[in-house]
């Protein structure tokens, strides 16, 4: 096999892999769910409340329900990086502003809202407390002293409090702890015994969404669903399909359970990664044809108590809602920032980010950093694709004679390639030589590819000029029509294809890579262009010496 079939071959591959992902984005929805049997009514708890596990005690009493919210008006929270609502109905973070991370370039004062109850779009929060007798759900009613909190210039903590008291042995309040600059939220479950048996039972806390959001614009393909971590494996993915299909039931000790999507998350974290949480899934089919009929939920509940007469308790677990910040996810908890998933070539891509963030730090602009890290890596594997470049200059010396050989021998295929070899065993050219700056690059392509898709540090991020976000497409499509153009160039100064039809297509490719890099991050178009600028300048100092030199290796 010659060089140019080889890159026919790693050309057409990558044509496919960016097809399989336009299908994906278009056909790779979750199917529409097949009927389930509904849930046995053993009692009165909503379905989308947490059962107590068997071994933990017995049935617990049914725990009254409200309907919706009776128009009361939501509590609001602002911080410095939030702007939150809760439903005084279950005291559940039903509304989520990130207000650092617009919605896009046009609409710079309209920021990201995570969590949702948009029938296109539903994501919240929801906690309660289950118990031998009645506690609190997501589904009672709690009081708040004030429809509005705010963080204050010079504080650095704030506290929500709701409480919930109906008649009965104990009293709870629950409380909402942020803190300035942070995405992380504590909860905590004060409970109060002022009955005259013992009460035992457990916080829970859990994420409740919809699946892909149906009709929103989705130019790339990313995974969206639940995650779940444990010691033996930090980041196992739960479709929203092995939701539907089976419960989740684990304990697991210093673990956490996510819902993430495109460079967003949110997550349930013990409070004590040193006891037994557990950890369970929950699929509620509310019945209708409607968008957004399908709810899947993940949680997990805290170690149980048992709280005396007259004594206090407390419940707690923290959620993170908020960007996938990676330095910052990674000090949360073990395993928290590989939510930033960059694939199988993770050992690639995250050096790649850490380099890019260097050069960040010394260039104040994501597209330079993208520029030096691909003058790094040119320079890191200057040697090894010299020797390609050289064997590519070698090919184009002897292609007169090879040409020759194809019309001497263009009835007898062996003879052909027999004697093709003698050639190149003649002349010591290695043909598949020239392979070598091609498969480097491949990789290191993928992984970079990952690294623009996923690091929401480059989301938004502008470079110069017209591109202002280098994980979106080039508005204007010069980037991919310059790396058109380069590849162009590259094919002029590569030894010709010795089949015809081979030629035609090669000089084809650059047509439709340029087509396909249209919609590409322009990041990474970026990456291609300037990899393939200094690879043509390599290329053309190696041939001019070898010139030089009579041609010899």
């Amino acid at each position: 096999m010659d060089t140019t079939r080889f890159i026919l071959i790693v050309a057409l591959s990558l044509v496919i892999l960016l097809l399989w992902e336009a299908w994906q984005r278009d056909y790779g929805q979750p199917p529409v769910a097949e009927e389930r049997k509904p849930e046995t009514a053993a009692d009165a708890q909503p379905v989308d409340v947490p059962r107590l596990p068997p071994d933990e005690a017995g049935t617990p009493v049914p725990t009254k329900t409200e309907p919706g919210r009776n128009g009361e008006k939501l509590i609001t929270v602002n911080t410095d990086v939030f702007r939150l609502q809760i439903d005084r109905q279950g005291g559940s973070i039903v509304h989520a502003e990130l207000l650092h991370y617009p919605v896009s370039l046009d609409k710079p004062d309209e920021p990201v809202s995570l969590l949702d109850t948009s029938p296109q779009k539903t994501h919240i929060v929801q906690g309660g407390l289950l118990g031998d007798m009645e506690a609190p759900t997501h589904t009672s009613r709690f009081t708040s002293t004030a429809d509005e909190y705010s963080l204050l210039p010079g504080q650095d903590t704030l506290e929500v409090a709701l409480d919930w008291a109906e008649p009965g042995p104990i009293s709870v309040r629950k409380i909402y702890r942020l803190r300035k600059g942070s995405y992380l939220i504590d909860v905590r479950h004060e409970l109060s015994n002022k009955g005259n048996g013992p009460w035992s039972g457990m916080a829970y806390g859990q994420l409740q969404r919809t699946g892909v959001y149906q009709g929103l614009a989705r130019t790339v393909y990313t995974y969206t669903g639940a995650v779940i971590s444990s010691v033996e494996k930090r980041y196992e993915k739960i479709a929203f399909d092995d939701i539907r299909e089976k419960k989740l039931d684990r304990k697991i000790t210093d673990g956490w359970a996510a819902m993430i999507e495109h460079y967003f998350l949110s997550a349930i974290i013990p409070g004590n990664s040193a006891e037994d949480y557990h950890y369970y899934t929950l699929y509620l089919d509310q019945g209708s044809s409607a968008q957004g009929s399908e709810r899947f939920v993940i949680g997990a509940t805290t170690p149980p108590q048992s709280v005396a007469p007259g004594a206090r308790a407390v419940f707690d677990y923290r959620f993170y809602l908020g960007p996938k910040l990676q330095d910052e996810l990674k000090t949360i908890a073990p395993g928290l920032d590989l939510t930033v998933d960059y694939g199988a070539l993770w050992f690639i891509a995250k050096p790649l980010f850490w380099c890019l963030k260097k050069f960040h730090a010394i260039a104040g602009n994501w597209g330079w950093a993208i520029v030096l890290v691909t003058l790094m890596l040119k320079i890191l594997f200057y040697h090894l694709s010299a020797a390609g470049y050289r064997s590519m200059a070698n090919m184009r010396r002897i292609q007169p004679r090879l040409l020759a050989l194809r019309d001497r021998y263009k009835n007898d295929r062996a003879r052909l390639n027999q004697a093709m070899m003698e050639i190149y065993k003649q002349e010591k050219i290695n043909p598949l030589g020239g392979c070598f700056p091609i498969l480097i690059q491949i990789p290191v392509f993928i992984a970079l590819y990952w690294v623009l898709l996923e690091s929401v540090e480059l989301r938004q991020a502008e470079f110069i000029g017209w591109i202002n976000d280098l994980s979106g497409p080039d508005p204007y499509f010069v980037l991919p029509v310059v790396m058109g153009i380069t590849m162009f160039v590259q094919q002029k100064l590569n030894p010709a294809p010795m089949d015809p039809v081979q030629e035609k297509v090669m000089m084809t490719l650059p047509v439709v890579f340029t087509v396909f890099f249209a919609f590409f991050p322009s990041g990474l178009v970026l990456y291609w262009v300037v990899n393939n600028i200094l690879s043509i300048a390599q290329q053309w100092l190696i041939m001019r010496n070898l010139e030089r030199a009579g041609l010899k290796t």
